[in-house]
């Protein structure tokens, strides 16, 4: 019952092999969920976003913007000007279609054509602000499917659980000042954006709905981790959140290049099981997880088929 949504499209945006968020990630993940045999069972394939759908959660300039600065782009990557993305003429398309998938996702849930989905897409999408591109990620994937949902199915309330090693600052900015979606972030204080701090806890009537765990990197980085989604739990039953959404970013596994923090793979199953016992608790086991950062290969593959694992139960 849990749907991939993937496809070799994702391929096309750059960046080299070198970069570290490069498409061999996402072959990767499909050769290992493959030979796990957890493929095939239910792929489905993404639908693009439309620039309405992706206006749920960015302004019409900076689309346009994207947009101009792909399409001048015929031999050469470059960066975005916005931030540190790197771009090249098929980034546009899939960028959308990578919040395309979400909503693929999205739609397969709510029609119970799956329990839950893992989309396997690329660029990531949690440092996307409403206006800025930044951290390698072009629209932000996750908030665009909180929005879709809202506004498609009538959910009131969504949880959206980000474990990536690094502050998904772009969907903390998105919904700072909305009650209906609570934000939940582990995360290493000491790395990339710099934001995400405890104090930070949503603004106006959304006070309380925004959970930053900042942790330092060392022996008692994995208990922060674990013990903040204890709170995490309890947090839930006043919220009762209606669908879940996970930013499933990888990196905080010990052997990443970008996260050296402290995690291993059967500790992603452990969160993640965690995570499924919220959706069935309260969401009707609506859960759509995914793909954030994770740079290490083999450790990223590793991590991606325990998360398919503890979201088939």
């Amino acid at each position: 019952m849990t749907a991939i949504i993937t496809s070799p499209l994702f391929l096309q945006h750059c960046s080299p092999s070198t970069h570290p968020e490069c498409k061999e990630r996402i072959t990767a993940i499909c050769e290992a969920l493959k030979e796990a045999k957890l493929f095939e069972q239910y792929l489905i394939p993404p639908r693009y976003a439309s620039e309405e759908e992706l206006m749920l959660c960015h302004n019409q300039p900076y689309i346009d913007l994207v947009k101009k600065e792909a399409a001048e782009l015929h031999a050469r990557p470059a960066f975005l000007s916005t931030g540190d993305v790197l771009i090249n003429q098929h980034s546009f398309d899939i960028a959308r279609l990578a919040a395309g998938a979400v909503l693929t996702a999205c739609d397969a849930v709510m029609e119970k054509r799956a329990q839950n989905a893992f989309c396997v897409v690329r660029p990531p999408g949690h440092h996307a602000c409403t206006s800025r591109g930044m951290g390698f990620c072009i629209f932000n994937n996750v908030a665009i499917g909180a929005r879709y949902v809202q506004k498609r199915y009538g959910i009131e309330r969504v949880l959206i659980v980000d474990f990536d090693v690094h502050h998904g600052n772009g969907t903390q900015e998105i919904f700072n000042n909305d009650p209906s979606v609570f934000y939940f972030s582990t995360h290493d204080k000491d790395n990339y954006p710099g934001t995400g701090h405890e104090h930070e806890r949503g603004l106006g009537q959304a006070i309380g709905t925004k959970m930053n765990v900042p942790f330092s990197n060392g022996p008692h980085a994995r208990d922060t981790i674990y013990n903040a989604f204890t709170t995490l739990a309890t947090a839930m039953k006043a919220f009762s959140p209606q669908f879940v959404f996970i930013s499933a970013g990888f990196d905080a596994h010990k052997e990443d290049p970008l996260g050296r923090s402290c995690l291993t793979e059967e500790d992603f199953f452990a969160l993640t099981k965690a995570i499924r016992d919220i959706a069935h608790t309260y969401a009707q086991d609506r859960l759509v997880s995914v793909l954030e950062g994770g740079y290490n290969l083999s450790a990223l593959a590793r991590s991606a088929v325990q998360h398919v694992r503890a979201l088939q139960g």
